[in-house]
C-alpha cells in the first residue's frame, strides 16, 4: 500500500492533524444581514471530519470592513448576535471532530458600497476586463492616529470568535484587502512610518498579528497572505523580499501558521520562442524564511508533491472542497470528483451550490471519522482534478 502524503497525520502546534487536506476560506455571500445562518451549519459539518482542517469564510471585523456589492451577504464577528449565530455553527464542525479557524478581515479600498473606504491610500482600484462592473469608490489614506482602532476592531473580533467557539482565528492580509494594501509597494505610496520601506508597509499587518496573538495566543494565530498575487489591483515590485521579510516576522512571533496563496499561472515565452505558460515559484528564502508553517493551493497530484517535497506542511483546497464536501475521502479511494458550479459561488441560494453537491454514496456522510496516515491509492489516485 503506497502512503498518500496528503492524508498523513500532522501536529499543528496543539492541534492533531488526522490529514493535511484543509478547506480554504472560502466567500459564500450567504449570510444574510451579515449574520451567520442556520443553514452554514450543515455547509460546514458536511466538510468536517475528525482531526481536519477547516478555515470559514472571511468574516467582517466592523461594520465598515464589509462592502463589496458582489458579496452582499458576508458574516461578521463584531456583534454579540453574530457572536450567538456562530455558536451551533462551530459546534456542528466540533461534533464531527473538526478544528475550525475563523478568517478575519477588512477590504479596505475594495469596498464599492461606503462612500470613503480606508486604505493606504486615496487612490480607487484601477479598472479592468474582471471589475468593470464595479464601481469602486475613491478611498481615504487611513491616519496614523486611526490605526490603532482598526487594530483594535480586529483584537475584538479575535476574541469573539474565541468566545463562539472558533480554535483560533486566521488574519486575511492577502487578496488585495486591506492589509495588503498597506504591505504593498504597488499601492502604498506613503511617507509615514507605515509606507517606504518594506518594514514599514508591513508593520500595519505586523501590528494587527501581534494584537490577535496576544489576544487569541500565537498558538491559535494564522496568517493568510498572497505575496505574488495582483488581486484588487494590489501587487508588489519585489515579492519575493515581501515574502521572506513576512515569513520571517511570523516565525519570530511563533504564529501558529502561514496560508500562502500560491501564484498562478502566468504566460512565460517558452523554450525556442514560442509562448507558453509556467508557475512562478518563490523563491526558497521566501518559502523557507522563518520555519513557519505553509499552506499551498493546489490540486491532488500537486499536493502530494507539496506535503512530499517539503513545500508546504498542509494544502488548502477551495473549489475542489466546495464541490466535494468529501474530498479527503475522495483522495483517500482515488475517486472521480464533483465539478464545480461557478454560477453558484456568490448567490443567495442557501441550498444550491452551498450543500446540494453529492457525497460519494449520495448520503450526506463522508464515511470516515478519521483517515490513516497509510491509506491507499489506486490508479486513478494522481489523475488531474477538475
Amino acid at each position: 500500500m503506497k502512503p498518500i502524503p496528503l492524508l498523513s497525520s500532522y501536529d499543528m502546534g496543539k492541534f492533531n492533524l488526522s490529514h493535511r487536506v484543509v478547506l480554504a476560506p472560502l466567500t459564500r455571500s450567504r449570510s444574510y444581514g451579515n449574520l451567520p445562518q442556520s443553514h452554514a451549519m450543515e455547509y460546514y459539518s458536511q466538510r468536517a471530519t475528525k482531526g481536519g482542517l477547516l478555515i470559514a469564510e472571511a468574516t467582517g471585523v466592523s461594520s465598515d470592513a464589509q462592502g463589496m456589492s458582489v458579496i452582499p451577504h458576508t458574516p461578521g464577528i463584531w456583534t454579540k448576535e453574530q457572536v450567538e449565530a456562530w455558536k451551533p455553527i462551530v459546534d456542528a464542525v466540533h461534533a464531527k471532530g473538526g478544528i475550525f479557524f475563523c478568517q478575519i478581515w477588512h477590504v479596505g479600498r475594495a469596498s464599492d458600497m461606503e462612500e470613503r473606504p480606508i486604505s493606504s491610500t486615496d487612490k480607487p482600484i484601477e479598472k479592468t476586463e474582471e471589475n468593470y462592473f464595479l464601481g469602486f469608490s475613491t478611498p481615504r489614506s487611513l491616519t496614523v492616529e486611526e490605526i490603532p482602532d482598526v487594530i483594535k476592531h480586529f483584537t475584538l473580533a479575535a476574541k469573539n470568535a474565541l468566545e463562539a467557539g472558533f480554535d483560533g482565528v486566521e488574519v486575511h492580509a492577502a487578496n488585495g484587502f486591506l492589509l495588503d494594501q498597506f504591505m504593498k509597494d504597488g499601492v502604498n505610496a506613503r511617507a509615514d512610518e507605515y509606507g517606504g520601506g518594506v518594514a514599514g508597509r508591513c508593520r500595519f499587518a505586523l501590528e494587527v498579528v501581534d494584537a490577535v496573538a496576544a489576544e487569541a495566543g500565537a498558538g491559535r494565530t494564522g496568517v493568510r497572505l498572497s505575496p505574488y498575487s495582483r488581486c484588487l489591483d494590489c501587487a508588489d515590485s519585489d515579492p519575493d523580499a515581501l515574502a521572506a521579510h513576512m515569513a520571517r516576522e511570523l516565525g519570530a512571533r511563533g504564529v501558529l501558521y502561514c496560508n500562502v496563496v500560491e501564484p498562478e499561472m502566468v504566460a512565460t515565452p517558452a523554450e525556442g520562442g514560442s509562448g507558453g505558460e509556467t508557475m512562478r515559484i518563490p523563491s526558497p528564502a521566501a518559502r523557507r524564511a522563518g520555519g513557519v508553517r505553509r499552506h499551498a493551493d493546489g490540486r491532488r497530484r500537486e499536493g502530494n508533491w507539496a506535503v512530499a517535497g517539503g513545500y508546504a506542511d498542509l494544502v488548502v483546497y477551495g473549489r475542489l472542497f466546495l464541490a466535494n464536501p468529501d474530498l479527503p475521502r475522495r483522495f483517500r479511494l482515488g475517486a472521480p470528483l464533483n465539478g464545480y458550479d461557478r454560477a453558484t459561488f456568490y448567490t443567495a441560494d442557501p441550498v444550491a451550490g452551498y450543500t446540494d453537491y453529492p457525497f460519494l454514496d449520495d448520503d450526506g456522510d463522508d464515511g470516515d471519522d478519521g483517515l490513516a496516515a497509510s491509506a491507499s491509492s489506486n490508479k486513478s489516485g494522481d489523475q488531474d482534478d477538475v
